[in-house]
């Protein structure tokens, strides 16, 4: 069973730093709302819990500069 590294650390009421092994993102918003995270891979998430258990996610990929 391979070993994994995760932890989150709130910054402020509604911002969370998140890190694991690989990368960290930050996190704002949740609770009723809409949460938005942005991570240092470049992945940005929303995601919504709905009614009923369901839930929304849209994850998009930032496309690296190339100089």
């Amino acid at each position: 069973m391979p070993i994994t590294f995760r932890k989150s650390f709130r910054i402020f009421p509604g911002v969370r730093l998140n890190i694991n092994r690989r990368s960290w993102s930050i996190t704002v918003g949740g609770g009723d709302g809409p949460r938005y995270t942005r991570s240092s891979t470049g992945r940005d998430t929303v995601s919504q819990n709905l009614p009923g258990g369901f839930g929304y996610r849209r994850t998009t990929t930032r496309r690296r500069r190339e100089d």
